[in-house]
């Protein structure tokens, strides 16, 4: 089970620049439905990448969904020579997103933000309008059985 509480702590005590996305964003919004992990897009520079290195590195970072005991190291290196990376931790799972389709990089995805505090912890928010056109260009099946309780809330919000 993800403690999202602990993990998104993580990250901001570390003050590491990223977005909410996927579930935890869904649910920031509104929606019913559960999620496993928590999903981020984070700021690729040189120094953000380390602060997220050093966010995660007590927490036993390795590649969710390979064998045990195959080789990996979390580093710098191994955040600057990838974008996307799939890991489970001691607190649980989380997506580290350097881009999303339908939204693009960190800094192409920050003039759809919201500011959000979640668990005490401030947090950047994929606005609801961006999240439904991310999920609509994944395509995944996931997201598509998302998609009309996502659009019901947006035209809920607008009345």
């Amino acid at each position: 089970m993800t403690d999202f509480e602990a993990l998104l702590a993580a990250l901001a005590e570390h003050e590491v620049a990223f977005i909410l996305v996927g579930g935890v964003a869904a649910i920031a919004h509104g929606s019913a439905r559960l999620t496993q992990d928590l999903d981020i897009v984070y700021q690729r520079s040189p120094g953000n990448l380390q602060r997220l290195v050093a966010a995660l590195a007590t927490h036993k970072p390795y590649l969710r969904g390979v064998p045990k005991g195959l080789p990996f190291v979390w580093s710098h290196a191994t955040l600057a020579g990838g974008l996307n990376f799939t890991l489970t931790t001691s607190l649980g799972d989380i997506d580290l997103l350097g881009e999303i389709p339908g939204g693009g990089r960190y800094e192409d995805l920050l003039p759809n933000t919201i500011e959000l505090r979640i668990f005490e912890t401030r947090c950047l928010c994929l606005s609801l309008s961006q999240l439904i056109r991310a999920k609509r260009a994944a395509g995944r099946p996931k997201d598509w059985e998302s998609l009309a309780e996502l659009e019901a809330i947006e035209e809920e919000n607008s009345r």
